[in-house]
């Protein structure tokens, strides 16, 4: 059996064309639902328990807002086989967790992940292509592996309670535990970003948390790899100053709400990049 794994905070609208998704699954062997609440003010709940009247489904509420710990919870939860991890803002083709199956089929211990197509509502739904290739050993918006080999390691690190790199994390520790990893194209996923919802503010927000939790991967694995991998380099570091300093954020985030989508663009890009390359600098100092 699989069990699908959500973690979620005051996205009900979200979760319940996820959950429709799942509903429309075809050839999928018994699967079950877990929707770990991260401390939702809005009618998640409500979600979750219509849900439960048309599939196998489980809410369980964690309310200090961490992802790692939320996950961690749904796994604690999980009575499957295989724990298949997707976010909260997808949708899934009929054949996703058929696709998943197929790739465990076999009984080995593997991360098995697809496609993770973006776009911007859900009535656009292009086929997967190269560019939607990904070597990512482990992303929680769409993976899946045994339930036994995420107890082995340990779960989820909940020191990472803020944005970004906690399974990145728990991939590394996966990967030197031995287990494989394994791209299927069939099981790919649509990730829907409307351009309303992604807000420059969320953007921001987010770039600076997931440079603080970048610091503290660098802190728990410092290799060339998580360093090449999270930014934390000195080139790197050296070329974000020159192309984005400090004192021009403020004038690329001005540029950011141009009405002209180009030039908004691509001062976004300077933005964040930027942002979070000082951001990064300065945890690794210890100033942040």
């Amino acid at each position: 059996m699989l069990s699908v794994v959500v973690a979620t905070k005051d996205r009900a609208p979200f979760l319940e064309r996820a959950i429709e998704s799942l509903e429309r699954q075809a050839g999928a062997p018994p699967f079950e639902l877990i929707v770990v609440d991260n401390g939702s003010t809005d009618g998640t709940a409500d979600v979750v328990r219509r849900a439960s009247e048309r599939l196998a489904s489980a809410y369980v509420y964690e309310p200090e807002p961490n992802r790692g710990a939320a996950r961690n919870r749904g796994i604690a939860r999980a009575s499957g086989d295989v724990v298949v991890f997707i976010d909260d803002d997808v949708w899934l083709p009929g054949g996703f967790l058929a696709a998943h199956a197929a790739a465990h089929a076999d009984g080995a211990s593997r991360a098995v992940s697809g496609p993770i197509v973006n776009v911007p509502a859900y009535d656009v739904q292009p086929k997967p292509g190269a560019a939607n290739y990904s070597r990512a050993f482990f992303c929680t918006c769409n993976v899946s592996l045994p339930r036994a080999a995420l107890l082995t390691a340990g779960g989820f690190d909940e020191r990472f309670h803020l944005y970004g790199w906690e399974d990145t994390e728990l991939g590394l520790r996966l990967r030197e535990a031995g287990v494989g990893r394994r791209f299927s194209w069939d099981a790919f996923l649509y990730h829907i970003k409307p351009p309303d919802v992604d807000t420059l503010d969320l953007a921001m927000r987010r770039t600076i948390e997931k440079a603080r939790m970048a610091a503290r991967l660098v802190r728990t694995a410092p290799s060339a790899r998580v360093r090449l991998a999270t930014g934390a380099y000195s080139a790197n570091l050296v070329r974000g100053k020159l192309v984005a300093p400090r004192w021009a954020l403020p004038l690329y985030a001005g540029i950011a709400q141009s009405r002209m989508p180009a030039i908004a663009s691509f001062a976004r890009g300077l933005l964040l990049d930027g942002l979070y390359v000082d951001e990064l600098g300065r945890a690794l100092d210890g100033r942040s």
